[in-house]
């Protein structure tokens, strides 16, 4: 056979061992990270929920979820071990370099605009006496030359969706 028809196979096997070769160094530091587990821990599980171990087990690990609740969970469940000031940073919601106390996002959007411009910026929604003025000229030259029309007919109304004279 020639080198030639057997490159492609070659290429196949090699990128396919590359694939596992990966997998398995990830696979290898997943288990490390549940290794590094030890009661009081905070961690994540893959479903995102922030817990702290209470017990480890051969396959399970016992979580507290919340103050007296208490989860079993399987280990590969554990998504993330996470150092203790990260933890305390989530689940508290202090984080440390910003302030306790101090506003970083306002309340509303007053803070965005100053009060000089909010005087000229205004906009008056009210009708001009002259728009009005000429919105009823409109209507009226609209009603007369419907009664024009009308006007020139001697017939009734019904006659006319008729077709035929009444007289």
């Amino acid at each position: 056979m020639n080198i030639v028809t057997l490159l492609p196979f070659i290429v196949l096997i090699g990128a396919m061992f590359l694939m596992t070769r990966s997998a398995k160094n990830k696979q290898r530091k997943a288990a490390a990270m549940r290794d590094a587990m030890t009661p009081g821990t905070g961690v994540r599980t893959i479903g995102g929920m922030y817990a702290t171990v209470k017990e480890i087990r051969d396959d399970t690990v016992l979580l507290e979820v919340a103050p007296g609740t208490h989860a079993l969970y399987a280990k590969n469940a554990v998504g993330a071990v996470l150092e203790q000031e990260e933890y305390e940073r989530i689940v508290n919601g202090a984080p440390s370099d910003l302030e306790i106390g101090k506003t970083v996002v306002p309340d509303d959007a007053s803070s965005l605009t100053s009060d000089d411009d909010a005087d000229s910026s205004k906009v008056d929604f009210a009708k001009d006496d002259d728009e009005s003025a000429s919105a009823k000229d409109a209507k009226t030259t609209a009603a007369d030359a419907k009664d024009e029309s009308a006007k020139g007919d001697d017939q009734p109304e019904d006659a006319k969706r008729k077709g035929t004279d009444s007289e």
